[in-house]
């Protein structure tokens, strides 16, 4: 499989002739890819009087409307309408086409355009928020997840010599096919365990201490269980140097607190970096390696292979460089199913830079600072008079950043059980070793009311076991970190939808 690094023609170059390169990358994949094939962006173009020609610079980007989940999940079918599907006859008789077929023969051009337009993969968005959306992948795109991963396999200061275990689920994800074709690609040794869902954290505790990795990758809440759990049994891994996390948020106190396991087991100074995808995006970035006390430089990307934007989440107005606002991503090379202009719901803290890293030097858009998902941020019935806005997203930093606390769990429910009553925000924790219930309780209702301004109902403890089947580790696809037990018909909206 061809895979491409990133050009040192992309790499080095001034910010406006990256910016005006991928401008006409743009035009190009309108013309030749997008607007011939794409159902859903030929519809959308034609009802906005746009044609590629109108792309003549990356500022005439916001003149293409937003894309969103609700546009994917509009209709049963509506997924189909996002993947790229050539017409045979309309690709035959492309000069491009038949100029290809002179010089190389009609078998092989037939195989070449097999190779970048059918579809062979499917991946699928988890559903947390809504449901399953598939994605599809023919081999070219393929191609570009393996450059993808390539290149954060270079980011991270992964080795050749390294072994890497993925605890990643065995699912039609991101997470799992990126790690795949990462290790591919790079050329090192990987062993997926498939996560809880397949041997059980016991089985990927076993499994980790038979292989020894140098790198352990996975999702955060499921990594901290495993190392948990072999430190608690007295194992040692003197070999790992890096922990690579995704799928979830990482605070600098959960990196904080896996050091710290990763350092019981005999493994010194690992690092722990994140790294950050999404289904509709089709590959993912992650960070370069820091110091813990110094704080990530932020997410590292490839401005040959997507366009991101930050905009204003209530407004759409693009911000500037080092503000806040919602993640917004524009495919330049997809096949399969692509997006243009596609609102995450994301919302990064410090928004986008273009300065070189300060830790790694290299000199691509960063994305800095925390990311938060709009959709956490929920309307509460905390009084019988009107509704209280509560940002998750803070309350599951605060207690991260806890060190006397191990895990948690938030729980949404109806006073007495009694769909008319109020909401009640229950607080079930795991404390650390040694930590009091009763001077934790009163120092977990302190910052969650300094932080978040919330007060929780109730601070139930439990057993870090305990905690762990309420999450579901080991069983679900993603543990479970907030659930909401409202009956649906008497839940708020959420204040701002995804």
């Amino acid at each position: 499989m061809k895979t491409t690094r990133l050009s040192t023609s992309w790499h080095r170059l001034p910010r406006e002739t990256v910016r005006a390169l991928q401008a006409g990358r743009l035009r190009a994949y309108l013309r030749d890819v997008v607007l011939p094939f794409h159902p859903h962006y030929r519809e959308l173009f034609a009802r906005a009087g746009l044609t590629w020609r109108d792309m003549r610079s990356l500022g005439d980007l916001r003149a293409i409307p937003f894309s969103s989940k609700a546009d994917l999940v509009g209709r049963p079918d509506q997924a189909k309408a996002f993947v790229i599907t050539p017409d045979s006859r309309q690709l035959a008789r492309r000069p491009s086409t038949i100029a290809r077929g002179i010089l190389r023969g009609a078998g092989r051009v037939r195989r070449e355009l097999e190779n970048e337009f059918r579809p062979i993969l499917m991946t699928s968005t988890t559903g947390r928020s809504a449901e399953p959306v598939p994605f599809l992948y023919t081999a070219h795109d393929l191609a570009r997840l393996q450059t993808a991963g390539i290149r954060m396999m270079e980011v991270a200061g992964a080795r050749r010599t390294d072994r890497l275990l993925s605890m990643f689920p065995f699912a039609p994800h991101l997470a799992f096919w990126q790690v795949h074709y990462a290790a591919a690609g790079f050329g090192v040794f990987l062993l997926s365990s498939g996560g809880g869902k397949t041997i059980g954290p016991d089985g990927n505790i076993r499994m980790r201490g038979k292989l020894q990795p140098d790198v352990l990758i996975g999702m955060p809440t499921f990594v901290y269980h495993v190392l948990h759990e072999a430190a608690l049994d007295g194992l040692r891994c003197e070999t790992l140097r890096l922990l690579v996390l995704g799928g979830e948020k990482v605070p600098p106190g959960l990196r904080r607190k896996l050091r710290e396991l990763a350092s019981h087991l005999g493994a010194g100074s690992a690092n722990v970096i994140s790294t950050y995808g999404f289904t509709e995006a089709k590959f993912a970035w992650c960070e370069c390696q820091f110091p813990l006390e110094a704080g990530s430089a932020g997410y590292h990307l490839y401005p040959d292979l997507g366009i991101v934007e930050i905009v204003d989440p209530e407004t759409g107005a693009v911000k500037t460089d080092g503000e806040a606002g919602e993640i917004v991503f524009t495919s330049l090379d997809a096949r399969g199913s692509c997006v243009l202009r596609y609102r995450t719901g994301d919302i990064i803290g410090e928004g986008l830079t273009h300065e070189p890293c300060p830790h790694c030097g290299r000199v691509v858009p960063r994305l800095v600072g925390r990311i938060s998902r709009r959709s956490d941020i929920r309307e509460m019935q905390l009084d019988k008079l009107k509704g209280s806005i509560v940002d998750f997203n803070e309350l599951e930093h605060v207690l991260d950043d806890m060190a006397d606390i191990g895990s948690w769990q938030i729980e949404l429910r109806k006073a007495r059980d009694d769909p008319h009553e109020v909401d009640e925000i229950v607080l079930h924790v795991s404390p650390a070793d040694g930590a009091g219930k009763a001077a934790l309780s009163d120092e977990i209702r302190r910052r969650l009311f300094e932080r978040a301004e919330i007060h929780p109902n109730r601070i139930e403890f439990h057993t870090n076991s305990g905690i762990r089947r309420m999450q579901g580790v080991g069983e679900k696809l993603k543990e479970q970190k907030v659930v909401d037990r409202r009956p649906l018909a008497e839940r708020p909206p959420a204040t701002h939808p995804a």
